[in-house]
């Protein structure tokens, strides 16, 4: 496998362990993850799986994460 980078096609990556741990209910349309061998994360839009994958380290995901739950991404939702 080449290697992975951020913006490569979802469909180069493995077809096996993309979850999708947050789903809107909204026709099918949600986000998947899949945990990389190296402890990077790969996110995809469902509706696109071959499109681009974003590629973040889990440092970056942890951050993330954190500032959803402590309100610093609600601007997003209004």
């Amino acid at each position: 496998m080449d290697p992975i980078y951020n913006g490569m096609p979802a469909a180069d990556l493995p077809a096996e362990g993309w979850r999708r741990p947050w789903s809107g209910g909204n026709g099918g349309n949600c986000i998947e993850a899949m945990k990389l061998a190296d402890g990077r994360v790969a996110v995809r839009q469902s509706a696109d799986p071959g499109g681009p994958a974003l590629i973040y380290t889990a440092g970056e995901l942890a951050a993330f994460i954190q500032g959803a739950k402590a309100g610093k991404a609600d601007f997003l939702l209004t």
